[in-house]
């Protein structure tokens, strides 16, 4: 089964991505925000990694970046955000601005793990 890990400090959106994702038939961890992110992805074992942009403390600049940096650097992320010019220079392989559809998410998860 495809196991993701998504990260937000919003906890709607969060369990709101977490339903939509379950129901589509994968393994959903959610972190509430980097810092519990980054200690989630270095313990678990994930395919795909969905953060939002702006959070408190680490945000999902710094999730990006530690991924890159990682024995997992390939691992796909998914970066979201109310504010898109905010994903510039940053190594997402796929970027949405919220609000966006569901299926749009669950079409771009299913692409990145045709390409893994």
């Amino acid at each position: 089964m495809y196991h993701i890990l998504v990260i937000d400090d919003e906890k709607e959106i969060l369990n709101i991505i977490k339903m939509v994702l379950s129901e589509a038939g994968f393994k959903v961890e959610v972190a509430f925000d980097g810092q519990e992110g980054i200690q989630k992805f270095d313990s678990g074992r994930f395919d795909l990694v969905i953060t939002d942009i702006i959070m408190p403390g680490m945000d999902g600049r710094d999730v990006a970046n530690h991924i890159r940096n990682s024995d997992r650097s390939c691992t796909p992320i998914i970066g979201i955000s109310g504010i898109p010019w905010l994903s510039e220079n940053i190594r997402f392989d796929a970027f949405f601005k919220k609000p966006f559809l569901a299926e749009d998410l669950i079409n771009s998860i299913r692409d990145l793990s045709i390409r893994v």
